[in-house]
Parts: C-alpha cells; structure tokens; sequence
C-alpha cells in the first residue's frame, strides 16, 4: 500500500511540473520574480532591489524548487513580458497612468494566465494602501476592468501551498489578508499592504536592510514565509486540493531534502 501511494504522489508532482499549453509560457520551469518596469523607471528605480534575489534563494533553500538567483526586469510594454508567467510590481511613490502599449501588454499577459503580486513598499500605519498601492490598483482597473479585488480567506492556497499560515505579514504587519483579482478560478493578481520586498531584502554583506515592526524578526519570517507560497503558487498553479495539497508537499521535501 505504501508504494502505491509513493508512486501517486509521484506522479502528481510530475504532472505538477508540466507547463500547462494553453498558457503559452516558456517551459524552463524556475520561479523568476521579475520586476516589472513601467512609465520611465530604471531597474535601479524598484523598491527592495535586493528583495527578488533574496526571495529566490529563499525558496531554492526551503523547498528545493527551482528559482533564478539573478531575477530579471521587464517592461509592461515589452515583447518578452509573456515569456514567463510571474511579475513583481513594488514601489513606494505613485506610478504614471500605464500607456496604452502598456495596458495591452499587460492584458496579454493575464490573458494567458499570468500572476502578478502587486506589493506596497509604503502602506499607511493602519494597513491601508500608500500612494504605490492607491495608484497601482487604479491601473490595473485599467488593464483588468472586469476584475474586482476580493479579500483572499486563510483558506485559500496561497495561504497553504507550503506553510500554513494565519495571516499577511512583510516589513509591517499591514492588512491580515492579501486582496486578489480571482479570474477563471485562479489569483491571477495578488495586492499586499505589508512590504513583502521590504522583509525580504537583504544587503550584499548580509544584513537584512529593513526592521520589521512591530514583530521583528518572527514576523520577518513569517513574510518570508509567504513569499514562499506564492512564489509555490505560481510553480504549481493548478495543483489546489485542499485535502492533499500541504500532506503531498511536505512528503516531497522529506523525499528530496531540505
């Protein structure tokens, strides 16, 4: 009995790994945290730049999966912005209104089921989101106008899809729970009030650049530990039963190592 449920869970996982057609995607497999770049930004111009390559190397180190230590930058206009399926939107300050190149390159990237997480480096005290936030959620209104942000339950995958976990967190403790544009059943667009970024970045020397209120660093590891979720998310999108989910990756761990 044991070796037919070892061989299950193996196929699972394989099936799990297989880049799903109809997204149209490139096949290399590793979670890349792109930034995405719009208006006139510079690479150098993203909140957190440390925070991707951290956030990568975080997750190589607690799941195994695949990920890019040297993450890369696209541009919402750009022809490459559908070769991968995650983007990474973060900033601080308000963003421009997206050109028009902008906004299609961007619908057609949701259009082939693209996930964006859509983080807050500036949150108000209460949780609420800052001028990034205020202004990103209006563009993608934009870009998405059928979608409408819902507040995602603990219940949810992202919430499951490595750790369990009862709330949000990043560099602030922020709202509780991520909102979400849920398009065909799947998250297709994550918005945060916690600075995730800002948890995660650390300097070449490797001291971590931001303090993390009011948790300190357990709640560091808790944001950390979210990232990991949804970068588990977007690797394996389409595995979400929430009866075997968290059970079959934490075998899998124990079967390949930490």
């Amino acid at each position: 009995m044991r070796s037919w449920t070892l061989a299950i869970f193996i196929l699972v996982a394989l099936v799990c790994a297989i880049p799903a057609p109809a997204r149209a995607f490139g096949d290399a497999g590793a979670f890349d945290p792109r930034v995405l770049l719009t208006g006139t930004q510079l690479t150098t111009d993203a909140a957190h730049p440390n925070a991707p390559g951290r956030w990568s190397w975080e997750l190589i180190q607690r799941t195994s999966a695949p990920a890019k230590l040297s993450p890369t930058h696209v541009r919402a206009d750009a022809s490459n912005i559908t070769h991968d399926n995650f983007l990474f939107w973060s900033g601080s300050a308000a963003v421009s209104p997206l050109t028009g190149s902008e906004v299609a390159g961007l619908r057609r990237f949701f259009s082939l089921g693209g996930v964006m997480l859509v983080d807050d480096a500036s949150p108000t005290a209460s949780g609420e989101p800052g001028a990034f936030g205020t202004s990103a959620r209006r563009e993608i209104a934009r870009v998405l106008p059928d979608g409408v942000p819902i507040g995602l339950g603990t219940d949810h995958v992202v919430f499951r899809s490595f750790y369990l976990l009862s709330r949000a967190d990043g560099r602030v403790a922020g709202a509780k729970s991520l909102d979400a544009i849920v398009r065909g059943g799947a998250a297709q667009v994550l918005f945060s009030s916690n600075d995730i970024g800002g948890a995660l970045a650390r300097s070449p020397a490797g001291t971590w650049e931001e303090p993390v209120t009011p948790g300190g660093e357990t709640q560091r590891e808790r944001a950390i530990r979210l990232a990991v979720n949804i970068a588990m998310y977007v690797l394996c999108s389409n595995y979400k039963d929430d009866q075997v989910h968290a059970p079959f990756l934490m075998r899998r761990r124990a079967l390949i190592g930490p």
